[in-house]
């Protein structure tokens, strides 16, 4: 196992961890505290490095744990309006008339509200899935779920997101 460097194997995960926490908490400033304790606390346990097969996976462990706790004490998830990171969901080509690009904006706009309405395992497996594009595994290790539990949930988030857009 080669040796972890912070600079180039944890610090690089921020932006990641970041989104992952304002998925979870919906609140940009409990998302940056998350991702600063995230580091932190990778930091603190750098003894451990040389054990760990995927930084990745156990970092995004680490920040989905402390997005959990802090859900769990401020209870105002529910109260919150959405702050959300400006996803990448629009196509490469962009429409050609101004009509076009409102309607693209309404329907992602749209789908990020439907995100944001499902359960947080749903939510997290969504943007850890389609957002960040990792693989089943690092999903269920990151979740402490099993890979079928993870495509489980995520069949049935894009299922509720579809049947919601095809309502509207």
């Amino acid at each position: 196992m080669r040796a972890i460097d912070f600079h180039n194997d944890v610090l690089p995960l921020k932006d990641k961890v970041f989104r992952l926490a304002l998925r979870i908490t919906m609140d940009r400033v409990e998302a940056e505290d998350i991702t600063q304790e995230t580091l932190v606390r990778a930091w603190e346990r750098r003894g451990e490095w040389s054990e760990i097969e995927n930084m990745e996976a156990w970092v995004l462990t680490i920040a989905r744990r402390l997005a959990l706790d802090q859900i769990q004490h401020s209870k105002m998830q529910s109260e919150k309006e959405a702050q959300i990171v400006n996803y990448q969901l629009s196509v490469v080509n962009s429409p050609a008339s101004p009509d076009e690009q409102l309607d693209q904006r309404q329907r992602v706009e749209a789908v990020r509200r439907l995100i944001d309405q499902l359960p947080e395992v749903q939510r997290t497996i969504i943007e850890l899935r389609d957002i960040e594009g990792l693989r089943y595994d690092e999903i269920a290790n990151i979740t402490e779920l099993s890979e079928t539990q993870v495509k489980v949930y995520l069949h049935r988030a894009r299922k509720k997101i579809k049947e919601n857009l095809t309502r509207s």
